[in-house]
C-alpha cells in the first residue's frame, strides 16, 4: 500500500495536538450516548478507557503524520493494547456492544475532528485520512472482537467445569450454608451488581472455588462444599453463620438457622464477623417459642428480692 500524500501527512500532523482533548471529549460527552456506558465505574471511563482512547487516536495520527502507510496497516504489537482491553472487558462482563459502539463512535469524532482542521484544496488529502481510518478501525475492531470472543468462550468453559466440580462436592456432602449479612446496605442498580461482584468473588478466592451463592444488596446465602474455616470470609461490616447440612433436603433449615444466628448477634451488639450457634446459645434458644421458653426466662428474670 503506498505511503499517505505530503498533504495528508500535513492534516494529521496538525490534529496530533488535539488528541487529549478529544480523548477527553469522547469519555465524558460521546460516549455516554451509548446504551450501558453511563452505567460504567467512574475511574473505568476516566482512566481506563481515556487512555484507551488517548492512545488509539494518537496511534493513527501520529501514523499518518510519519508519511508510512501505519495508519492504515496498525502493526500486530500496536493491536495488543486494545485486545488486552477487550480481554479485560470480557473478564469484567461489559457488553460487546457497548465496547465495539466506543470504537465506533471514537472513529467518528475523529474524522470530525480532521474535517474541521482541513483546509480549502485539501480534499483530496481528506479523503485519503478517511480510507486510512476506515482500514484501521477495520483491523482494530477484527482484532478487539476475536479477543473478546476467545475471552468469553474460555470463561465458560472455566465455569462449566467449575460448576461441574461445586455439583459433584455438593452431592457428595456435607456442606455448609452460609449466611451473609452486609452492616452497610447499598441501593441503585450499579452499587448493588459491583457489591454482589466483590462478595463473590471474595468468597471464590476464600474457599477455592466458583460458590454458588444468591446475593442482594444486604447479603444473602451461599453454599460451600465440605466443612471449612470461616473466618477469612469475615470482612469488614459482614456478619455470617454457616450450619452444617448433610444433604439437599437438609439446605432449607440450615438456612434459616444461620440467618437467626446472625439476628441473634446483631441484636446482642456482637462485633461483625463470623458467628457460631455457641456465640448466641441462649438468645438463639430464647427467641425460639417453645415448651420451655416461659420456664427458662422465668429463672433468668430477676427475684423481686434482688430487685429491692
Amino acid at each position: 500500500m503506498d505511503s499517505l500524500s505530503p498533504a495528508a501527512r500535513s492534516l494529521a500532523a496538525r490534529c496530533e495536538p488535539r488528541v487529549n482533548e478529544l480523548a477527553r471529549r469522547m469519555t465524558r460527552t460521546v460516549f455516554e450516548q451509548l446504551n450501558g456506558y453511563a452505567e460504567l465505574p467512574a475511574e473505568v471511563k476516566d482512566v481506563e478507557i481515556t487512555a484507551t482512547a488517548r492512545r488509539g487516536l494518537r496511534q493513527f495520527l501520529r501514523g499518518a503524520a510519519g508519511g508510512e502507510a501505519e495508519a492504515q496497516r496498525v502493526p500486530a504489537g500496536d493491536l495488543r493494547h486494545f485486545q488486552e482491553r477487550a480481554l479485560q472487558r470480557a473478564d469484567e462482563g461489559r457488553p460487546l456492544h457497548l465496547l465495539l459502539g466506543t470504537y465506533a463512535s471514537g472513529a467518528h469524532v475523529l474524522w470530525q475532528a480532521l474535517t474541521d482542521e482541513a483546509r480549502p484544496g485539501e480534499e483530496a488529502a481528506l479523503t485519503e485520512l478517511c480510507g486510512a481510518l476506515i482500514t484501521s478501525q477495520g483491523r482494530v475492531i477484527r482484532a478487539v472482537t476475536e479477543s473478546y470472543l476467545d475471552e468469553q468462550a474460555a470463561i465458560a468453559a472455566e465455569r462449566r467445569e467449575q460448576r461441574r466440580s461445586v455439583a459433584r462436592a455438593l452431592l457428595e456432602g456435607p456442606f455448609l450454608v452460609v449466611h451473609l449479612r452486609l452492616e452497610a446496605r447499598q441501593s441503585g442498580g450499579v452499587a448493588i451488581r459491583r457489591l454482589v461482584r466483590r462478595v463473590q468473588t471474595a468468597l471464590d478466592r476464600v474457599f477455592g472455588t466458583e460458590v454458588p451463592a444468591l446475593l442482594d444488596g444486604g447479603g444473602g446465602h451461599a453454599l460451600v462444599p465440605g466443612r471449612t474455616e470461616l473466618r477469612e470470609a469475615a470482612g469488614p461490616g459482614l456478619r455470617l453463620a454457616a450450619t452444617v447440612a448433610s444433604d439437599i433436603g437438609g439446605i432449607p433449615e440450615a438456612a434459616r438457622v444461620g440467618a437467626e444466628i446472625v439476628r441473634a448477634a446483631t441484636a446482642c451488639g456482637h462485633a461483625p464477623g463470623a458467628h457460631r450457634l455457641d456465640d448466641v446459645l441462649l438468645e438463639y434458644h430464647l427467641s425460639r417459642p417453645s415448651a420451655g421458653s416461659d420456664r427458662i426466662a422465668a429463672l433468668l428474670a430477676p427475684s423481686p428480692t434482688a430487685r429491692s
